[in-house]
């Protein structure tokens, strides 16, 4: 039956995609379904959901991990896949191509595969080289696209229709015309510097920084099955396994882990991806194991797990461990593994820590931050007095009664209970960040008090009593308690 997809347009519902029986009725892309079903009534129509096509095709990607660690989504309808260094495994490119080839369309899908030395190379192949398997020896790019049309370099349709107008319609005659004479022949310079931008980036004249393929991961354990797993002790057996054999070689590399991701591959096509990540480099194969529990009975085996990956993503230089003669001959690490559990357990950024800010304010001089991450150290400030152990969020206004304007409180009242002030120590002034905008705030002199029941506070009074008539009185305030 003739089948079309469908999207909003301008004026109504446009094709997104059709059949192989729709093209043959004479339907394209882009067509208006009114027209479309004026010129076919039989057509069969569905809305199209790009979102989902999106997340159907980064699960493809991620299925196409047995091949390759370097996949990525490409497009609306590709895939890219960094095959350099892993065809050997497969008995060279043309029978790696034909096995991918393979496995995709038994998952179902029709797959066009293109083999060149650059990323927008293998584009152009498998989207412009007719039908079958398009494979460019190395070094033989430019004799390979030769021939296509210019839509294959991947620019702007304005480019496209300028080029075809000039009669330029192949690969082969953009590359043979002299560049001085193609520049004088757009209106303006930039457009004929992105055609020729990319076509050195296609025949692989100039590195292609516009694929944007994942970095390999640091270290990798594959582990695939003769019979699928589909019970939860086979899978923890298999993950204690893969552990093993990465820790050994982070431990081989001098690396230590930060996140792993653990890869689930289904016979049904499927995968499955967990993750966790460590406040510090470690290669502890225990207490990384432990940091997955919970996590693998979440995974639904479907009809089996075929194949698991445990990948390295993000790893650290980690020198070797010096060996104690308790405690089994390692340490326990420290506060390490004691953050990881709990973030394990209750979730990413579930555990910070304070960093140091350059801030004159107390409430801006600090800002919470991972517990792996590197921050500033904290500043010693010579002349400044001791902050306290508590600072509110949000300074509480107080009443205060001074002996002299200027001098410090005698007696506040905060929170209906008034305190008499045994001692005092200040002021010290802060002054606003006129540069960070604080320009209209008042100057703050801060006092260290003590009660006659020896409770210390740290108070502050805003304003001065000389600008009293411009901004009113000046304002005490209770910014943090110590002890």
């Amino acid at each position: 039956m003739p089948f079309a997809l469908t999207a909003s347009g301008r004026h109504g519902a446009v094709l997104a995609a059709v059949n192989r029986q729709a093209e043959a009725e004479g339907l394209a892309p882009g067509m208006r379904l009114a027209d479309a079903r004026a010129l076919l009534p039989r057509l069969a129509a569905a809305e199209a959901r790009p979102a989902e096509d999106r997340r159907g095709l980064e699960r493809l990607a991620l299925w196409c991990n047995r091949f390759t660690p370097c996949c990525a989504v490409d497009g609306a309808d590709g895939l890219l896949l960094d095959i350099a260094g892993a065809d050997h495994l497969f008995g060279g490119e043309a029978a790696m191509a034909a096995e991918v080839e393979a496995c995709i369309a038994g998952l179902g899908f029709e797959v066009r595969t293109g083999l060149a030395d650059t990323p927008g190379a293998a584009w152009a192949l498998a989207r412009f080289g007719g039908e079958g398997r398009r494979i460019a020896a190395p070094g033989d790019a430019p004799a390979a696209l030769a021939p296509l049309p210019v839509e294959a370099l991947r620019i702007v349709s304005g480019d496209v229709r300028l080029l075809r107008r000039l009669g330029l319609a192949t690969v082969g005659a953009v590359d043979a015309l002299p560049r001085a004479a193609l520049a004088r022949r757009f209106d303006r310079r930039e457009r004929s510097e992105a055609v020729l931008e990319r076509l050195d980036r296609v025949l692989g004249r100039s590195p292609d920084p516009a694929a944007s393929l994942p970095l390999p991961p640091a270290c990798l354990a594959r582990l695939a099955f003769p019979e699928p797993l589909i019970d939860l002790a086979g899978l923890e057996a298999a993950v204690a396994r893969l552990m093993e054999e990465l820790c050994a070689s982070l431990e081989r590399d001098g690396l230590g882990a930060r996140e792993l991701a653990l890869l689930f591959c289904r016979v049904d096509g499927g995968a499955a991806r967990r993750g966790v990540s460590t406040a510090r480099a470690t290669r502890d194969s225990a207490h990384l194991r432990r940091l997955f529990e919970g996590r693998i009975e979440t995974v639904d085996p479907g009809f089996g797990i075929d194949a698991m990956a445990l990948h390295a993503i993000r790893a650290e230089p980690l020198a070797h461990e010096q060996f104690r003669l308790t405690e089994g001959g390692r340490g326990s690490g420290g506060l390490g593994p004691l953050i990881d559990r709990l973030q394990a357990r209750l979730g990413e950024g579930s555990v910070s820590r304070l960093a140091p800010v350059a801030s004159h304010l107390p409430e801006r001089a600090e800002r919470r931050m991972a517990p792996g991450r590197e921050g500033a150290a904290w500043p010693v400030q010579p002349g400044v007095g001791q902050r306290p152990f508590r600072l509110f969020d949000r300074p509480e206004p107080v009443e205060v009664v001074a002996g002299l304007p200027d001098g410090p409180p005698a007696l506040f009242a905060w929170r209906r209970l008034r305190r008499r002030i045994a001692r005092a120590e200040g002021p010290e002034r802060i002054e606003p960040e006129w540069w960070a905008g604080g320009s209209d705030d008042d100057p703050r002199d801060y006092y260290r008090v003590e009660d006659t029941e020896g409770r210390r506070y740290w108070l502050y009074r805003a304003g001065l009593y000389r600008d009293a008539g411009s901004k009113g009185p000046p304002r005490w305030y209770i910014h943090g308690l110590y002890g």
